[in-house]
């Protein structure tokens, strides 16, 4: 037997904390080296942080990592165990995203990261460079140092053959593993910072099975945990030895995972299939294979290390099924996601005291609160309200329904609740823009809507001068799509939480919570039919269109790029009890509102990203604000 013991390091870093960074790394190093392990795997770019889009075209960005690299070198030179981190490193005017192989107090070396994506949110092709297939230069550190080999590289252990790759690498068919597997590598490390998308989780095991699979190797892979801007790190890792799993970490906190292999396992293995062997031969017979570095004068320490228990010691039987049902997984992920996004961005901006929500009585704040208070319970357990304050902003169109059912929440959740009218500051506004207008001016029925939105957003961003508060934006990508919010008012604060949320996901989110909590508050809201409330017996589905009809043209249109036409089909397929005249004219209006609606999403603030597609313009969906549709 050839046994290795492999552990995970989730880091929950912050883009250019690297003295922090670092400390966290070495605090799970340690960790895992009372633990045995033999090779430690951590984060993709886990001293600068990421994504560092723009910053690391700064030379001081770069070179200063290398100084923390080197840090953590010599702080973990004693531990009888192989480190793999992520850094990006600057060679000859190039700047690469590299994961170093670490061990005995030295960087042994630098593999490049080949695969840079540069679509949904990903920007790398436009500041790294590519690594390359017989990649082989020697990397001179700033500062000065012994060279370190830089290029496509594998490693020799005591305990065998190691490589290393950088996230994207493991996506791509045609990635480095390939060649560095049929050149002798065992153990595949993959150093990852993979966004939190909905459902990703699945697509990162099927992916990581069927790669080790494919190569009949060992994959250790292990992702970023929390939050940087708008981006969300769902950590968590695997263990995979040649199509087999071997172990999963838990996801959406810092810590680490452990797991032991068998080597040998992966040697016989490759013996017994034969299409491998075959595939192999085919490719040794017209290509160099990877050059192995051989690593002396340092050895890892496995005398006491045990052959891996199966659950239940059998190897036959199967273990305790332990998944959650579909709605639970997908439920729980985004609700997890979310928080950790609020979390972090409140807590490594290190800007604000507390979280401020203007509570309406409706679904989009009270889901907000609802994942405010998660954090909060994670962040302050003996007195989470204590985080939060509310804020009921009542007009003339504001109903005693609205304000008990957000009053409920509130005395349910134990946060502050507040009652402001800015009645009287509405009639003021008004009179004020028909001075403005001229003699016999008057206001149109949509901007005496949007001076009370806008009041509200005004007196949210007062009291978050004044009380050093982080004001969160509760609006939903629907109606956010077809612009159904107001510049100044309901579009408005410092962070918007559910601007990538679907309204019927709001509300399939808030049903959820109903049946876990109970809450009363959620009852009366989703009791009644949702609505801003800023114009008499006002129902959204009634002046846009039912919101599954909604979402579903967003899809369709948005994501899967469809003109109106072939979104009508669609729809027809979806929807058949609707009259196909009511579809033509839903499809024609949202097409409208969403082109014209491009200008506001461009001012909204920082959102959450959740999923494959989002309206902030630097990520997933870019569109020119001046367009036409005569295509």
């Amino acid at each position: 037997m050839r046994l290795v013991k492999v552990g995970l390091a989730n880091v929950n870093t912050t883009v250019g904390a690297f003295t922090a960074n670092v400390d966290r790394a070495l605090h799970l190093a340690r960790a895992l080296a009372a633990e045995g392990v033999t090779v430690a795997v951590f984060p993709e770019q886990v001293v600068g942080g990421y994504p560092p889009e723009d910053l690391v075209q700064w030379q001081g960005f770069v070179d200063r990592q290398w100084m923390e690299l080197t840090r953590f070198a010599l702080e973990t030179a004693a531990l009888p165990m192989v480190s793999v981190l992520g850094v990006a490193v600057a060679h000859q005017g190039l700047r690469y995203n590299c994961s170093a192989v670490v061990a005995g107090g030295a960087v042994r070396g630098l593999v490049p990261k080949e695969k840079l994506p540069t679509y949904n949110i990903f920007y790398e092709g436009r500041t790294f460079a590519q690594g390359r297939a017989g990649m082989a230069e020697s990397f001179l550190p700033p500062g000065g140092g012994p060279a370190v080999p830089l290029g496509d590289f594998l490693f020799r252990f005591d305990f065998g053959v190691l490589a290393t790759e950088v996230c994207e690498d493991l996506w791509s068919a045609d990635g480095p593993l390939r060649r560095r597997a049929y050149s002798g590598a065992e153990l595949m490390v993959n150093v990852s910072a993979s966004p939190f998308r909905v459902g990703v989780d699945g697509t990162r095991r099927e992916l990581v099975a069927t790669r080790a699979g494919d190569h009949q190797c060992a994959i250790a892979y292990a992702n970023a945990v929390g939050a940087n801007d708008g981006l969300i790190f769902d950590g968590g890792g695997f263990v995979n030895q040649n199509g087999k799993w071997v172990a999963e970490a838990p996801r959406f906190r810092e810590g680490t995972h452990c797991a032991v292999l068998d080597l040998d396992r992966t040697h016989r293995l490759r013996t017994e299939n034969t299409t491998w062997r075959r595939d192999r031969e085919a490719w040794a017979a017209t290509h160099a294979p990877v050059p192995t570095l051989k690593v002396d004068g340092f050895s890892t320490r496995r005398d006491a290390l045990t052959y891996p228990v199966p659950a239940g010691k059998s190897f036959f039987l199967p273990s305790g099924d332990t998944r959650r049902s579909p709605k639970e997984a997908l439920c729980e992920d985004l609700l997890d996601a979310l928080a950790l996004g609020i979390g972090d961005y409140f807590q490594k901006t290190r800007a604000f005291s507390k979280v401020g929500i203007a509570l309406s009585g409706g679904r989009d704040s009270l889901l907000t609160l609802l994942i405010a208070h998660r954090w909060a319970c994670q962040a302050r357990p003996e007195n989470p309200g204590s985080l939060i304050e509310t804020f009921y902003m009542p007009t003339r169109y504001s109903s005693d329904g609205t304000r008990d059912a957000a009053e409920t929440i509130a005395r349910e959740l134990k946060v502050r609740f507040t009652v402001v009218s800015i009645d009287e500051a509405f009639e003021r506004e008004m009179d004020a823009a028909k001075a403005m207008l001229g003699p016999g001016g008057t206001l149109t029925p949509i901007t005496q809507q949007n001076v009370q939105a806008r009041l509200r957003a005004e007196r949210m961003w007062n009291w978050a001068n004044t009380s050093g508060a982080l004001f969160l934006q509760t609006g939903n990508m629907s109606e956010k799509a077809v612009g159904y919010t107001t510049i100044g008012g309901d579009l408005m604060g410092a962070l918007a939480v559910i601007a990538n949320v679907p309204k019927t996901v709001v509300m399939y989110l808030l049903q959820y919570l109903l049946e876990k909590h109970g809450y009363e508050g959620i009852r009366k809201v989703t009791a009644r039919p949702a609505g801003p409330e800023l114009a008499p017996n006002q129902v959204g589905e009634d002046e846009l269109m039912p919101f599954p009809v909604l979402d579903a043209c967003f899809h369709l249109y948005a994501g899967e790029k469809l003109t109106p036409g072939e979104v009508e089909q669609a729809l027809g397929a979806i929807f058949p009890e609707l009259p196909k005249e009511k579809v033509h004219a839903w499809v024609q209006k949202f097409v409208k509102l969403f082109m014209q609606s491009i200008y506001k999403w461009v001012q909204s603030p920082l959102s959450l990203h959740v999923g494959n597609l989002d309206l902030d313009r630097e990520r997933a969906l870019q569109l020119p604000v001046v367009t036409r549709t005569q295509w």
